[in-house]
C-alpha cells in the first residue's frame, strides 16, 4: 500500500482516472463496467494481432483501422457493408462536414447489423442467451429483447418488436431522472395507477437499498426498449461501486410508466 497522488490511466479504456488521495489500494479502472470488461478480456484466449500496414497509413488514421482489407466482402454482405462504411470514415478523417457525419452514421448502422448477424450465428451454433448476455455485459433477458426473434404463438409469425422513433430517447431520459434521484419528476412520468402506489419516500427508500448493498451508482448499461403486447419494456443493467442491479420498466401506449422493478442483478448478468 502506498500514497497515490498523481492520477493514473484506466487499464480497460485508457482514460485518465480521478486523483486518489491518502493510502489504500491503487485504483485501476474507471468504474464497474471497465472492471468487468477487463475481466472478460483476461478470460478470452489470446488473439492474433492484426497486421495493419502502418507504413502505408497516415499515423492519425491508425485508430480507425481494423485490417478492413482482409474482410471477405464477396462472401459476407454484412461484412462488406461494414468494410465499405469503414473506408468512407477513414477516407474522410480530418475533413469535418456533413459527409463525415453521414459516413459515421452509416458505419454505426452497419456495425449494428453486424452485431445482429453475429448474435444470430452464435444462437444457430447453440450458444445460450446467457453466454451472449455475458459478452454484452447485460442480462440474458435484455440480450434476447434486443436481438431475439420471438414467434407469436397465435399466428406462428415473427413478432414486430421495433419501437417508434424517439422512444429510446424518452426511455433513456426517464432512466436518467430515476438514477439521478429526481423523484418528483419520476412520479410525473408514472401513470395514474403507479402514482397511487408510489410516493417520493418509497422511491427514495428503494434506491437507498441498492446504494446500501452496492455503493455509489456509477453507470447504466445499454438501453434497448422493445414492444410487448402494445406496451414498451426495457431491462437495463445498472453499475454500482461494488455490484450491479437490474431496472425493469414498462411504458404504456401513452408513454407513461406502468410498471417498475429494481433488484440485484443475478450473477449471470454481471
Amino acid at each position: 500500500m502506498a500514497d497515490v497522488v498523481a492520477p493514473g490511466l484506466c487499464q480497460a479504456c485508457g482514460r485518465q482516472l480521478p486523483p486518489q488521495q491518502g493510502r489504500g489500494r491503487t485504483r485501476r479502472y474507471c468504474d464497474a463496467r471497465c472492471r468487468d470488461a477487463a475481466r472478460r478480456e483476461r478470460a478470452r484466449p489470446a488473439r492474433r494481432q492484426q497486421d495493419v500496414k502502418q507504413n502505408l497509413t497516415l499515423s492519425h488514421r491508425h485508430e480507425y483501422l481494423d485490417n478492413i482489407d482482409e474482410i471477405p466482402a464477396a462472401g459476407d454482405p454484412v461484412a462488406a457493408r461494414v468494410a465499405a462504411a469503414a473506408r468512407r470514415v477513414v477516407d474522410g478523417a480530418g475533413q469535418p462536414g456533413p459527409e463525415q457525419v453521414a459516413a459515421a452514421r452509416d458505419l454505426a448502422a452497419a456495425a449494428e447489423a453486424a452485431l445482429q448477424a453475429a448474435v444470430d450465428r452464435a444462437r444457430a451454433a447453440g450458444h445460450s442467451w446467457e453466454e451472449i448476455g455475458d459478452v454484452l455485459s447485460t442480462s440474458r433477458q435484455a440480450a434476447f429483447q434486443r436481438f431475439g426473434h420471438p414467434i407469436d404463438p397465435r399466428t406462428g409469425k415473427p413478432m414486430n418488436r421495433s419501437v417508434s422513433p424517439g422512444t429510446a430517447q424518452r426511455v433513456t431520459e426517464f432512466l436518467g431522472r430515476f438514477t439521478a434521484g429526481s423523484w418528483e419528476e419520476v412520479l410525473a412520468d408514472f401513470n395514474g395507477v403507479m402514482r397511487e402506489r408510489h410516493d417520493v419516500d418509497r422511491l427514495a427508500s428503494g434506491w437507498s437499498q441498492m446504494i446500501g448493498m452496492f455503493g455509489a451508482y456509477e453507470a447504466m448499461g445499454d438501453v434497448t426498449p422493445v414492444t410487448a403486447g402494445g406496451d414498451t419494456v426495457v431491462d437495463v443493467l445498472l453499475y454500482f461501486e461494488a455490484g450491479e442491479a437490474m431496472l425493469w420498466a414498462r411504458f404504456d401506449r401513452d408513454g407513461k410508466v406502468a410498471g417498475l422493478r429494481l433488484h440485484p442483478a443475478p450473477a449471470t448478468a454481471r
